[in-house]
């Protein structure tokens, strides 16, 4: 793959860039510090804002990286960050990218998560040039599927108690699409 780091990339409705320290706030009221945001994720809630400083200064100094991707989702209107999509696991030998996003419990189902996966679809199929992008959700949080779905990711199959959240060891719905399919569209 020929990494490029966490560049700015803008949709209609948002702009997803790096963090900057300037964002440790709005990351820890918007979301880091939601119960609701991390009842499926693998990190637990936020109980102060240094553990969100300590956080996003470990991000701003990966982004020295080219293999490390960090985005800040950014909707314009308000112009701070509300979430955040990332790459959580690399695979070189297959060229495979691995996503995990969050956004705040005040922004679900406004359809800024499925904007901000599908503008990095492109970047990593075509400037990055990964073989396979994938995804995987807890069957208990089906509307992270309806996320992947709506990006063109195809459900492959859930592969049992092969994960582990918030809520203990979990089932793991996993979604992927292919360079192949997403040049054919």
């Amino acid at each position: 793959m020929k990494h490029k780091g966490t560049v700015t990339i803008e949709t209609d409705r948002i702009i997803l860039r790096k963090f900057s320290a300037d964002d440790i706030n709005a990351a820890f009221y918007n979301w880091t510090s939601d119960e609701k945001v991390t009842e499926f994720l693998r990190w637990p809630t936020h109980k102060d804002i240094g553990i969100t400083e300590r956080v996003l200064n470990d991000w701003i100094a990966e982004y020295k990286n080219l293999n490390f991707y960090q985005w800040a989702v950014v909707p314009k209107n308000i112009n701070e960050p509300i979430g955040t999509i990332s790459v959580v696991d690399i695979d070189e030998r297959t060229e495979k990218i691995h996503i995990g996003y969050c956004i705040g419990s005040k922004w679900w189902h406004s359809g800024f998560t499925s904007e901000a996966f599908s503008a990095i679809i492109p970047f990593f199929f075509e400037q990055v040039e990964a073989k396979r992008i994938e995804a995987m959700h807890d069957p208990e949080n089906p509307n992270s599927g309806r996320v992947m779905k709506k990006c063109g990711l195809i459900y492959e199959g859930t592969l049992r108690k092969a994960d582990w959240n918030n809520r203990g060891i979990v089932d793991a719905c996993m979604y992927g699409i292919l360079a192949s399919d997403y040049f054919k569209e």
